[in-house]
């Protein structure tokens, strides 16, 4: 399974529902998760850091639309 990340953080940045706050609590809800992760000294799934690195990009995107 090939991943567009650009693709997929386009799309999320152009919803009007999800709000920045939407992002920053989405992005917060896997660094949490992350961190529990590596603490327990487990693998850290890879979709993890795919979806972290798709909302990073995303919230990036829609606050340069709103500047």
């Amino acid at each position: 399974m090939k991943l567009d990340i650009a693709t997929m953080s386009a799309r999320l940045a152009s919803d009007g529902r999800l709000t920045d706050y939407d992002f920053w609590r989405a992005i917060k809800m896997i660094d949490d998760e992350l961190y529990q992760i590596e603490r327990r000294g487990k693998p850290i799934p890879m979709q993890m850091i795919y979806a972290r690195h798709v909302l990073k990009l995303a919230r990036a995107t829609k606050s340069r639309d709103f500047r």
